[in-house]
């Protein structure tokens, strides 16, 4: 398909003006105006997300360790499974020049191109996310610049997004939505608002129509009532406890947590199904009762924890975000988190089409 022809496819009272205002003025343009488009008489998409529900694809994740074209043979996968999102979490590296942040790589942008076109095929909402953005990353190394403090950055960074919501426009919203940086950390509230008012701006310039998703702050785990005026949805996460999600993780740096149960002892406390409601589901509900739309953008146990662990913990999340009608993205579809070719050593693998298939993992999630 020619790029020409797969374009044409198809508070709220708790906020005051002072702070519409001083986003307004640190960004010269609207705080909303948000035209995300809903039949009459029903409610946008933003203040209430379908419960979407699917994996992250990693082809795009990060480079040097990936950068190739995604698979359509998951997506059909994933719908067959019943399972109707995918998040591309992606390294805007890949498509970027390394010599020059405003020249953007034609082909990487066509396999991308290629991803959203399968959603359409099967039925499967694409959410395109800046895992790693100009200024911005929670993996290594660090960018050289700083996206809530650099002119430059908060440039390149609209650029991108201006540069998708082009490529994408008339794409309906029910289809593709754009997760605008992932996991923003130890940036203020207010630093982290202004950032994002000039990206939804950027992209509202040339689509209206756009659903836009930003993450909560401190890793996803925090809702952002400053964000608000923007009429944008919010993406939380599900990775508490750690000690369950990240044992013997490399990446995290912790060597000391015993083998993990579920539910789980801390000291003196225990860590359940109770304990997720109060600490992971609370907060977000009240931005949810307030008209923001949520959705749980990453969850999941990396593959050392025991594999009965996983799952009772798994049934407990699944369980909640079911009462309060909230969908999820499993990290991730393929790899240590995942279905297929997990590498637990405490699995009974099936063998699906030349991978290793977790049928429990499978059968649970499908459950929900």
């Amino acid at each position: 398909m020619k790029r020409r022809d797969f374009l044409r496819v198809g508070l709220i009272g708790l906020f005051s003006s002072r702070l519409e205002g001083s986003l307004k003025k640190s960004s010269g343009g609207e705080v909303s105006g948000a035209q995300v488009a809903s039949p009459a008489g029903q409610t946008p998409l933003w203040k209430k997300l379908p419960r979407w529900r699917g994996f992250n694809l990693l082809e795009k994740f990060m480079l040097p360790w990936s950068n190739k074209p995604f698979v359509e043979q998951d997506f059909k996968w994933i719908a067959d499974w019943g399972f109707d999102f995918v998040r591309l979490p992606m390294d805007y590296r890949c498509w970027t020049d390394p010599k020059d942040p405003y020249q953007l790589q034609e082909k990487t942008l066509a396999e991308i191109d290629q991803a959203v076109e399968w959603g359409q095929k099967y039925g499967i909402h694409v959410c395109i996310n800046f895992h790693r953005a100009p200024g911005y990353t929670v993996a290594q190394p660090p960018e050289k610049l700083n996206l809530w403090k650099d002119p430059e950055a908060q440039k390149q960074f609209e650029f991108h997004w201006a540069a998708f919501a082009r490529r994408y426009k008339g794409i309906k919203p029910e289809q593709l939505s754009f997760n605008l940086v992932n996991e923003p950390a130890n940036v203020s509230a207010e630093d982290y608002a202004k950032v994002a008012q000039r990206a939804v701006a950027a992209i509202r310039k040339e689509d209206p129509q756009r659903l836009i998703i930003a993450d909560g702050r401190q890793w996803g785990r925090e809702p952002v009532w400053e964000l608000v005026p923007l009429e944008i949805a919010q993406s939380t996460r599900g990775y508490e406890p750690m000690e369950i999600t990240h044992y013997q993780a490399g990446w995290v740096g912790r060597r000391d947590w015993p083998k993990p149960t579920w539910p789980l002892k801390r000291g003196n406390q225990t860590i359940d199904r109770d304990w997720l409601r109060q600490d992971r589901i609370e907060p977000w509900k009240k931005l949810a009762q307030a008209g923001v739309g949520v959705h749980v953008g990453e969850w999941g146990a990396f593959n050392k924890t025991p594999h009965d662990v996983v799952l009772r913990w798994m049934r407990d999340c699944l369980t909640l975000w079911k009462e309060v009608g909230w969908g999820w993205a499993l990290w991730n579809f393929r790899g240590s988190f995942g279905i297929l070719d997990s590498e637990r050593t405490d699995v009974a693998y099936e063998d699906f089409h030349g991978h290793k298939l977790d049928r429990k993992m499978l059968d649970l999630l499908r459950q929900f």
